[in-house]
């Protein structure tokens, strides 16, 4: 049997550590069976592509590349998604925080951060049916955008990468906001890691040109 090539990463806190914002129920049922589910997927389709190469057979490419673009995805904006909450953040990204690189880039981007948090949060609260909005580096402008995603994969920019995910899934918050949506968007703004969503920005300012060579 051969090594799974994604694994299910460990929460960088305890179950209980974001609430009230977020049960502790909801995190353990989010992480251990949803997140799991992706990250099972994805290595399950894998196995599927090496088997229908082997044989050379082909009749389910279409579903096949689907299934690994919805699992992956998935797993990747999961994984995002619990380093950008912690228990002690909120606000906003501050000079004396270390993070004003990243709150200068956002008043270019949007006008400023209270621009930018309407457009983030309706874009998340607004989503159809399950999806995430995010905040994404372009590297072809070197801007900041939001993203409405469709379910994990659809309706993203290229080449972009995601810097802060708020998941909009009912499996997200339905246990604890019912059917509101928008007050889970509101709420989790009070978790959000600047930290590490400065250090994303970082990252993906340095890497840009190696993400998508530029004439």
């Amino acid at each position: 049997m051969p090594t799974p090539a994604y694994t299910l990463p460990e929460l960088p806190y305890d179950y209980s550590a974001l609430e009230p914002v977020i049960s502790g129920e909801i995190i353990e049922l989010h992480h251990d069976k949803h997140h799991a589910g992706y990250v099972k997927g994805a290595n399950d389709t894998l196995e599927q592509l090496a088997e229908a190469r082997d044989k050379d057979q082909w009749g389910a490419i279409n579903g096949l590349e689907k299934n690994l673009a919805f699992h992956l995805s998935g797993h990747i904006l999961h994984t995002i998604y619990w380093q950008n909450m912690t228990g002690d953040g909120g606000g906003e990204p501050l000079g004396k925080d270390g993070t004003g690189e990243l709150a200068d880039a956002i008043a270019e981007s949007f006008g400023s951060f209270a621009k930018f948090k309407a457009q983030l949060t309706k874009a998340a609260a607004t989503t159809q049916g399950s999806g995430w909005g995010v905040l994404a580096y372009e590297p072809v402008t070197g801007r900041l955008i939001v993203e409405q995603v469709y379910d994990h994969q659809g309706n993203v920019g290229q080449g972009s990468v995601p810097l802060l995910v708020f998941d909009a899934w009912e499996h997200a918050f339905y246990l604890q906001y019912r059917n509101q949506k928008v007050d889970f968007v509101e709420a989790m703004w009070r978790v959000v890691n600047w930290q590490d969503v400065a250090a994303r920005y970082t990252a993906a300012k340095e890497r840009a040109t190696n993400l998508l060579l530029k004439p």
